[in-house]
């Protein structure tokens, strides 16, 4: 592998979504420079963070009918029952659910978490609570998806947070996704709901760090008991 190829290899591509803020923070930057340089110092810092920010990894995805892979980067904040979003129009009773809670310093890049096709679309405008607290499934502003699969139907529900202002979505309804694939995006911190069906078993835990696109949340097609999990 040649030099040039070695150390593109280590900086992931960036999202188009980002080429606007990365120019704004840019031009910001230049004027601070001219006020003081010390500003424009701050300013190329938060540039580099924002094309940071929009990065958007290659990832390998597991392939399987029955397996559930993390639509976003992030960590598992809760693993529960709760009733769904009632625009999915999923089900009334509560259902097993694993959220992903991602900061500022996360790739905000969401993915399809199985393969099937999109049923529904909704959105629902809210408030902007942290991410982070359980009501924020309730309160703030999200997108559902509804997926169809050849073993149950999921929900996946991109949740605005505290300074996220703008749910971006790259799907369309009836649209069929491979495991793995982009869906949407959420600026800037937020969090990802995934609803599985009645009786399926999570694998993830709480506190775990979860890879878009890579980690194994759950396995529809799994007849043995859910996982025990330790930190170490």
């Amino acid at each position: 592998m040649s030099i040039v190829n070695s150390i593109r290899s280590q900086f992931a591509p960036v999202h188009p979504q980002g080429y606007p803020f990365i120019g704004a923070f840019a031009l910001v930057s230049l004027v601070l420079f001219v006020i003081w340089i010390p500003l424009g110092w701050l300013g190329a810092v938060l540039t580099l963070w924002c094309v940071y920010f929009f990065r958007d990894p290659m990832r390998v995805t597991p392939q399987r009918d029955g397996l559930v892979i993390a639509p976003a980067d992030g960590r598992v904040s809760l693993v529960t029952d709760a009733v769904p979003p009632p625009e999915l129009g999923l089900s009334d009773k509560p259902l097993p659910r694993i959220s992903i809670f991602m900061s500022v310093f996360n790739c905000h890049v969401n993915r399809s978490p199985v393969a099937g096709r999109i049923e529904r679309i909704a959105y629902r405008a809210g408030k902007f609570v942290s991410a982070d607290l359980d009501k924020a499934s309730e309160d703030n502003e999200r997108n559902s998806f509804l997926i169809a699969t050849s073993t149950g139907r999921i929900g996946v529900v991109q949740i605005a947070g505290l300074i996220a202002r703008r749910i971006v979505t790259f799907a369309q309804e009836g649209q069929a996704v491979a495991a793995g694939d982009r869906i949407g995006m959420i600026r800037f911190g937020s969090r990802v709901d995934v609803y599985l069906p009645e009786g399926a078993k999570p694998l993830a835990a709480e506190g775990q760090t979860a890879i878009a696109g890579e980690t194994v949340l759950a396995d529809m097609a799994l007849r043995e008991p859910g996982r025990t999990h330790r930190a170490a």
